[in-house]
C-alpha cells in the first residue's frame, strides 16, 4: 500500500515493461522502488491507461481531467465522497482517512506474517520495501498497532529469553 503523494510518481515508460509491476519514482524520502501488482490491480491499470490513452515518457500515470499529474487534495476528496457514498461510519470521532488503507494493510500484512523468527524478520524487511520505508524501524510501529501482534511479539521475546538462559 502506497501514499498518496506516490500516486504521481509512476511515469509512462514505466508501465510498457511488466503490467504486474510498477516502478515508483523519487517518492517521500526520493526512494524509487518497484512494486508488485495483485493480478486485479494489475488488470484496473491497464483498463485504465487504456481509456486514459497514450503519453509521453515523461508523463505521470495518474492524470487529472486536464492531463496533470493528480494533486493530493483530489485524491482526498474523492476517497471521502466513496467513504459516505459507501455509507462507512468511524467508530471514533474521526472520520476514516485515506492513510488508514496503509495503516490497515501493513498491519493485516504482519498479522499475516510468517512464524520462526528468521521467516518473519525477512518478511518485515520486505514490508518495509514495499512501504517505501526509509528503513525497518518505521515499518516495527505496526508491530504495536494491535494487542494480538504486541502479544505475539511479547511471547517470542519471553521464549528467546529463555532459551537464552537454558544454554
Amino acid at each position: 500500500m502506497h501514499r498518496a503523494q506516490d500516486l504521481r510518481s509512476p511515469e509512462a515508460d514505466d508501465r510498457g515493461r511488466d503490467p504486474r509491476r510498477l516502478l515508483i519514482r523519487e517518492t517521500k524520502f526520493r526512494k524509487t522502488r518497484l512494486v508488485p501488482l495483485h493480478d486485479t490491480a494489475a488488470a484496473g491499470l491497464q483498463r485504465y491507461l487504456a481509456r486514459r490513452g497514450p503519453g509521453s515518457d515523461d508523463d505521470p500515470v495518474f492524470i487529472d481531467k486536464r492531463n496533470r499529474p493528480l494533486r493530493y487534495i483530489a485524491v482526498k476528496e474523492t476517497f471521502d465522497r466513496l467513504v459516505d457514498k459507501a455509507g462507512i461510519r468511524s467508530t471514533s470521532a474521526r472520520r476514516p482517512r485515506l492513510h488508514d488503507l496503509r495503516h490497515t494493510f501493513a498491519v493485516r500484512a504482519l498479522q499475516g506474517s510468517p512464524t520462526g523468527r528468521g521467516r518473519c524478520g525477512a518478511h518485515m524487511a520486505a514490508l518495509a520495501t514495499y512501504m517505501g520505508h526509509v528503513n525497518i524501524y518505521a515499518t516495527y510501529w505496526y508491530l504495536e498497532a494491535t494487542p494480538d501482534l504486541l502479544r505475539d511479539v511479547a511471547t517470542a521475546g519471553e521464549a528467546f529469553m529463555s532459551e537464552g538462559r537454558s544454554s
